[in-house]
């Protein structure tokens, strides 16, 4: 009809689809709408006809320069995410970092079947990532090593971490029995004194840097936030960065996400590919996790194996989750704190892998196949676990000298 009407086309339409849908589930279900619904919105307005808003220059175009393709937001988000996190049933239970480690497999895991699907290198790698069930890990990887699949890459990690309690429960309860489930472990308070939480996170910040420099920036940024919170000396920043930093960032970062999703790049087999193997890379690490819960049982260590569940980065919801189920089978059964050490160790253990993922794929470049893939998996984990190992093994003997 000429200039009078601007109607949309099919793809268009399914993507302004898209967007309201998020917006709807964000804000009825509840499912993570701090960023859904800003993502939702993104992905409305730059899907509209003709909208100036997908043209370079425009504020989208210069947000995603300025502030996720120059790493920016993440960094920002993960001051926010430190400054909220509590390590003290971790330093209290520091054996729990062995199911942080275990929980990055599904990263490394996802990254060779993307290989063998045909995508690159660095494709892989930022599909892969998506198993660290760490958003701001996600964006930051992806955004150094495949640009163009930030988008799709972006939703199915806050996707799933919003689709937890329907993802991991059905997980739990096929690798446990109902016997393993009611196994009750140690309640016993360990006292933690403040001088070792303030240590905490230089500690992890020094023993991460020695193993992967490339995981400075992601793991600094993170012990930062905690050193806010921990220091006794700067609880203002802390609280900015709680309460202010946190909504500011995640409001820009969301709906800068969502303008990437035009409707052009975004419907391609390759997004569906990506969705699928995003959810693959997320149950692998939950089926990791408790796979090695179920050997260290075997082993004669007594352990729930559905902790092995709460190695990934869905902080609280994992750890939520852990309780709950055991609860379901014994109502006296307290598997929280355990459960949230085990969640802590996976926030730890996923910037950590981020680095290192980063750190291998650059090394070896896009070119790689299937065998180069092998080696960064094996290479990959060997590192993420040395670096727990190391975390844990210091914390246990500092936590007996202080």
């Amino acid at each position: 009809m000429g200039n009078f009407l601007y109607l949309p086309t099919i793809k268009e339409l399914i993507m302004i689809a898209v967007g309201l849908s998020l917006v709807f589930i964000s804000v009825k279900k509840r499912y993570e709408p701090l960023l859904l619904l800003p993502i939702g919105i993104g992905i409305l307005l730059v899907n509209l006809p003709f909208s100036p808003l997908r043209e370079s220059g425009s504020i989208f175009d210069i947000l995603f320069r300025y502030g996720i393709k120059n790493e920016l937001f993440p960094l920002l988000i993960f001051i926010s995410i430190g400054a909220m996190i509590d390590f003290k049933p971790l330093i209290e239970k520091p054996w729990m970092v062995v199911f942080g480690a275990a929980g990055q497999f599904g990263i490394f895991g996802a990254m060779i079947i993307a290989l063998l699907m045909g995508f690159t290198l660095f494709q892989s790698a930022s599909i892969g990532i998506i198993g660290s069930a760490d958003g701001p890990t996600s964006i930051f990887v992806t955004s150094k090593l495949a640009p163009k699949i930030l988008g799709p890459v972006t939703l199915a990690a806050y996707s799933y971490m919003a689709l937890v309690p329907l993802i991991q429960p059905p997980i739990m309860k096929f690798l446990t029995t109902k016997k393993e489930r009611e196994i009750r472990m140690d309640t016993k308070k360990v006292k933690v004194s403040p001088l070792m939480e303030k240590l905490f996170p230089y500690l992890i910040i020094i023993i991460s840097s020695l193993v992967s420099p490339m995981s400075i920036p992601l793991v600094g940024f993170l012990m930062f936030g905690n050193i806010l919170s921990t220091s006794g000396a700067t609880d203002m920043l802390a609280k900015a960065a709680k309460e202010y930093l946190s909504g500011i960032v995640t409001l820009f970062l969301g709906i800068t996400v969502g303008s990437t999703m035009k409707a052009s790049v975004f419907l391609t087999k390759e997004t569906l590919l990506i969705f699928i193997l995003g959810l693959v890379a997320f149950s692998l690490s939950t089926v990791v996790g408790i796979l090695l819960g179920k050997l260290l049982l075997l082993f004669g260590v007594k352990v729930n194996p559905l902790i092995g569940a709460a190695g990934l980065s869905s902080f609280p919801m994992s750890a939520r989750l852990v309780h709950q189920i055991g609860r379901e089978e014994d109502k006296h059964n307290f598997l929280l704190m355990h459960a949230i050490g085990a969640n802590t160790s996976g926030q730890i253990a996923s910037v950590v892998a981020g680095g290192v993922l980063l750190e291998l794929v650059m090394k070896y470049g896009n070119t790689g196949g299937v065998k180069v893939g092998l080696n960064i998996l094996l290479l990959g984990m060997l590192k993420v676990f040395i670096v727990l190992s190391l975390i844990g093994i210091i914390t246990y003997i500092l936590r007996k000298l202080f």
